[in-house]
Parts: C-alpha cells; structure tokens; sequence
C-alpha cells in the first residue's frame, strides 16, 4: 500500500496554471493600483505628477495631497482588505470543506460589528482622558477586539478534551452572530441621527476612512495572517481527504484547525475593523480559482490574496466615480457583483448540499 503524502500534487494537479495564474494576478495587481492612484473625481493627474517628478518639479499642493495622502494609503488599504477577506474565505473553505463558507461563517464579522457599534454608540460615555487616548482608533480597536473576543468564545463552546469540532463551530457560530445582531440592534436603537448615519455606512463598507494612521494601525495584522496563512496549504490540502485520513499522513489535524481559524479570526477582524462590511469577496475569490486553478491550497492561498486585492481595488474605483462627487459604499458594489455569483454557486452545488 503506497502512503499518500499531502505534499504530493493532488489529482488533476494544476500547479502549472497556478503558477502562471500568480504570475498574472500579481501583474495585475500592480497595473490596477497604478489606475486606482490616478482614478478619480478630482482634477488630479498621475501622468502630470509623474512628468513633474522626473523634471525635478515640486509637485502640486493638490497633487501631492489627493495621490500621497488620500489615494495611496486607501490603495494599500483597500488591497489588504481585499486580500485578507479572500485568503481567510480559502481557509475557511478549505477548513469545513464547503465552498459556501465564509470568514463570516464563525461570527467574526457579527463581533467585530457589535464592537464597532459599541464604540459609535458608547464612545462618547468614555471618560475624556481615556477618549483622547483612543481618538479615531476606538472603533477599529473595538471592532478588531469584538471579532477576537468571538473567536475565544467559539472555542470553548467547540472544544472538548482538547478536539474542536468543526461542525459545532460553525453551528455555535451562527447562534452567536444571532445573539450579537440581536445585542447590536438594541444598541442602534438609542443612536442618535448621527451615529445612525456613522453606522450605517460603516455597515456597507467603505475605504474612505483610510489613511496612514490608520493604515500603520492594521497593515501589520493582516500582513502577518497573509504571509501565514501559506504554511497552512499542507494541512488543508490533506483536510480535503477528510479529518481520519489527514491524521493517517501525519497532519496534527488539531493543531490545523486551531491556526486556520486563529489566522482566519485575525485577518477578517482587522480587515472589518478599518473597512466595515464588505460581502462576499472570501466567497466569490476563492471559488473562481478553483475553477481557474484547482483546490490545490499552495496556489490557492497565494492567488486568493492576489485576485481580491485586485477585486476590492475594481470595486473601489467604482464605489469612487459611480456617483460622484458623492460615494457609493463599496459593500454594496461588491454585493451586487457577489450576490448572484453567489446563488450561481448555490445552485450548482444544491444536489451535493442536499441532506
């Protein structure tokens, strides 16, 4: 009997096309943030600020304010988000198995929400000295917080002898995203008009809030469950044979799930904390690879991160000019792009989701 190794290439192995895939997603990624920086409703050019550079010109005041301050830290953001959304939707797939799984799928989007509410509505009851010390910062603290405390809370309830149970996670996670909107809509209830409208477009999801302040304050999680989230390809990839057969090879089935959902928890808490709720990217991104690609996860991973990067940015530039000067939450671009796809996927896979 010959042992299979996870390692190995699976059946219909495309690492190949993975690879080129890799090749270009991440040259276009680079030519689509290069458009995002001189897309836009101002007057603002990137071909002039560039010809002004290599003549050795001062940039404009203006110039200089839209592309550096405004654009490129929301171009950066907008690609971790983006990224981190999709690569934590290809874990979470790949951890239950299921290509409807989501990062939302083990309310950690429901927590970081509530946190998020907590800090618009609350904020102000803070005493003063302990306000300032947050500023801005208090709802994507609170936000990244309340997806944390979640997780936590999802792990004793799944855990037993040291063994989680994926189906009681996720089954306690959609109670727990329950009992957390529930908590939330309390909350929204003694809002006032203006927290309501704060509130409301955070809930659509929106980049507009970013700047380098808050870009130094989140980049560094989302970029460390992005470069980890790669060595857990081996694990997942086994996972696909099922739990019994992964710990025959050698996987610490255990040890997987427990860092596929920490690194899941991190990434989808930090991107919800500065972008608010943006559907339907870590369900759309890693299912067009696998019809691309394969479900090998040493490519699926990599190209997740490089496709909703590129994805959030496109929607970003329409969420930007679709309605200018005003701006369209980019939840809602990505809704209306995600939600049919979504009910593609549905009806696709109906007679395999059947009980």
């Amino acid at each position: 009997m010959v042992a299979i190794s996870p390692d190995l290439p699976l059946a219909g192995d495309r690492s190949q096309r993975g690879r080129r895939l890799a090749l270009l997603l991440a040259l276009t990624l680079a030519v689509t943030a290069l458009v995002s920086l001189g897309w836009g409703a101002s007057g603002t050019s990137l071909t002039r600020a560039v010809s002004d550079a290599l003549a050795g010109r001062e940039l404009a005041v203006q110039d200089r304010v839209v592309l550096l301050d405004i654009r490129l830290p929301r171009i950066l953001m907008g690609a971790l988000v983006g990224a981190s959304l999709a690569v934590s939707g290809a874990v979470m797939q790949g951890l239950f198995r299921n290509p409807l799984a989501d990062p939302g799928i083990v309310g950690v989007g429901a927590g970081a929400g509530l946190g998020a509410i907590l800090a618009i509505v609350l904020g102000g009851l803070l005493p003063p000295a302990l306000a300032g010390l947050f500023g801005w910062y208090l709802v994507p603290v609170a936000a990244f917080f309340g997806g944390w405390l979640t997780t936590l809370a999802l792990y004793r309830i799944a855990t037993r002898q040291g063994r989680t149970s994926v189906a009681t996670m996720l089954l306690a996670g959609i109670a727990l995203a329950a009992i957390l909107s529930a908590v939330a809509g309390l909350l929204i209830l003694r809002a006032t008009d203006a927290q309501l409208r704060d509130l409301t477009f955070w809930g659509l999801g929106s980049l507009a809030g970013a700047n380098w302040p808050k870009l130094a304050a989140a980049a560094p999680i989302m970029l460390l469950a992005l470069l980890y989230a790669p060595s857990l390809a081996r694990g997942l990839n086994a996972l696909a044979l099922g739990e019994a057969a992964a710990g025959h090879v050698g996987i610490r089935v255990q040890r997987v799930k427990n860092r596929a959902v920490l690194t899941a928890a991190a990434a989808t808490g930090a991107a919800v904390a500065v972008s608010g709720g943006i559907a339907f990217v870590g369900i759309v991104v890693p299912h067009l690879l696998r019809l691309a690609s394969g479900p090998d996860h040493r490519w699926l991973l990599v190209n997740s991160g490089l496709l909703g990067a590129v994805v959030l940015l496109l929607a970003d530039m329409a969420s930007r000019t679709a309605v200018a000067p005003a701006e369209l939450p980019i939840g809602i671009v990505t809704a209306m792009l995600g939600g049919p796809f979504f009910l593609w996927i549905l009806l696709r896979n109906r007679g395999v989701l059947e009980l």
